[in-house]
């Protein structure tokens, strides 16, 4: 008998995707420049327009809707991109029309900021005002911000040396990283008031696991020792999972050197598992997490749907529980033909059928 999530109520093998920037703009004309998410008309329009999109391509499969209704959005529905703390936080972003946008290092002459500087910023002062404009408008708001993680932003801030902080002034790294903590408390805490979510913007397939995850975004932590996470990190994630469900973003390769350190999360619920991370020891270390397989946006633009299928099929056989385990592709770019997101969708479907018999 497979073991379930008692927090959790989806079906087995939950499976989504998210287009990058350059494929809506080269299918479909989308721009993602700074109206695209400050723009509180332009909101509600376009992400109706991506679910009509993805309806007439993969509706079959679940994906977007025939007859979308007007959603007070708040943030890109259809994106994978955490840049607004750090904008907010002081950093330059770059919007371009097919891509997401890039925050450029602030560089920080010393790694402290102001929690309450956030409120002060034009960014902030942005969003705020379409959320009181769409909400005004349609009377409650919907969806969530991608909101990075406490590392990623810190790199952001104050750019490699980050790392030497570490060494060279601990003390000051650690007060550093807590306050960073603080701004993602409070701005979390205030969507997750009003739409009821925080992290499906992190990734698409928590709306098919469960809405409430808080899922922490540790990309950065590729360049960082398990010792460091230990010693400068781990705590904040051990304090947030006790607000379940918890969950962990790691879209590096090698989220299973972490195996160990994971394990001493008493409530991991959630693990992003990034392409190349080895499914078999992270299932020996963390036999009650739902671990959300990451698929290579990049290698599948080249894979034949027999390869997709292969693939899949292994992953989701080395995680051993379809209760505990989901697919994604995040990021296909222009290059990516539609028989490949139809073979992950596919696939899925056939092995939710083929192990219904053993559930």
């Amino acid at each position: 008998m497979y073991q379930k999530n008692t927090l959790f109520q989806n079906q087995v093998l939950p499976v989504d995707i998210v287009l990058h920037p350059s494929w809506w703009f080269q299918h479909e004309g989308i721009t993602f420049d700074r109206d695209f998410f400050f723009n509180p008309l332009r909101r509600v329009e376009v992400e109706k327009q991506m679910e009509t999109v993805l309806y007439g391509r993969w509706g079959r499969f679940g994906l977007g809707n025939r007859e979308p209704e007007e959603t007070p959005e708040i943030g890109a529905v259809h994106l994978a991109s955490g840049f607004l703390i750090s904008e907010m936080l002081g950093c330059t972003v770059k919007y371009s029309a097919d891509s997401a946008p890039q925050v450029l290092c602030a560089n920080l002459e010393k790694p402290e900021i102001n929690p309450r500087d956030i409120t002060r910023s034009s960014a902030y002062r942005l969003f705020d005002d379409l959320r009181q404009s769409l909400k005004t408008k349609y009377g409650y708001l919907s969806g969530d911000v991608n909101w990075s993680g406490i590392l990623n932003i810190a790199l952001d801030l104050r750019g490699e040396q980050i790392y030497l902080d570490l060494y060279d002034q601990p003390e000051i790294a650690g007060r550093f990283f807590r306050d960073i903590a603080e701004v993602i408390r409070q701005f979390t805490g205030t969507i997750k008031q009003e739409t009821g979510s925080s992290s499906i913007s992190v990734n698409r397939n928590v709306r098919n696991v469960s809405p409430s995850i808080f899922l922490h975004s540790q990309c950065s932590h590729t360049m960082i020792s398990v010792q460091d996470y230990e010693r400068f990190l781990l705590g904040f994630d051990l304090e947030w999972s006790s607000r379940r469900p918890f969950g962990i973003h790691y879209c590096g390769s090698d989220p299973h050197r972490y195996a160990e350190a994971f394990q001493k999360i008493p409530h991991l619920d959630f693990l992003d598992v990034g392409w190349g991370g080895d499914l078999k020891v992270l299932r020996e270390h963390l036999p009650a997490t739902f671990l959300n397989i990451r698929l290579s946006p990049v290698e599948i633009i080249g894979q034949s749907v027999e390869e997709i299928d292969k693939i899949i099929t292994a992953l989701v056989l080395d995680s051993a529980n379809p209760w505990l385990t989901g697919i994604c592709c995040i990021n296909m770019d222009h290059q990516v033909s539609d028989d490949k997101i139809t073979a992950i969708l596919e696939t899925v479907i056939r092995l939710r059928k083929k192990m219904s018999v053993r559930l």
